[in-house]
């Protein structure tokens, strides 16, 4: 069960990291990422954005012949988004990483 509840607040980690990164290739604006550092673009956010999303996904998809509720995996899943919103708002706020120098 614990091993569970790690692997849901990462992916509430993963999928919370990659809403910036998708937006940001729909309004087609420049934000930090991985792949192309400072200045990434349109696609390099997309990528990063899908490759957070289905990591995520795929962390949190329900195993064979487990029950259909989320039970104590719900929470996990909701720290790890609020620790990544937590850390993405208080990190911008000290780098300021994605603002024209």
């Amino acid at each position: 069960m614990q091993r569970d509840n790690v692997r849901s607040f990462i992916s509430g980690v993963l999928c919370a990291n990659s809403l910036p990164h998708l937006a940001t290739a729909a309004a087609g604006h420049q934000h930090m990422s991985p792949l192309g550092g400072r200045t990434s673009g349109r696609w390099a956010n997309l990528v990063w954005g899908a490759a957070n999303l289905a990591g995520g996904l795929a962390l949190v998809s329900r195993p064979p012949g487990r029950g259909r509720r989320w039970g104590p995996r719900y929470r996990a899943f909701g720290y790890g988004v609020a620790a990544f919103s937590l850390w993405s708002a208080v990190a911008e706020n000290i780098f300021a990483m994605n603002v024209d120098p």
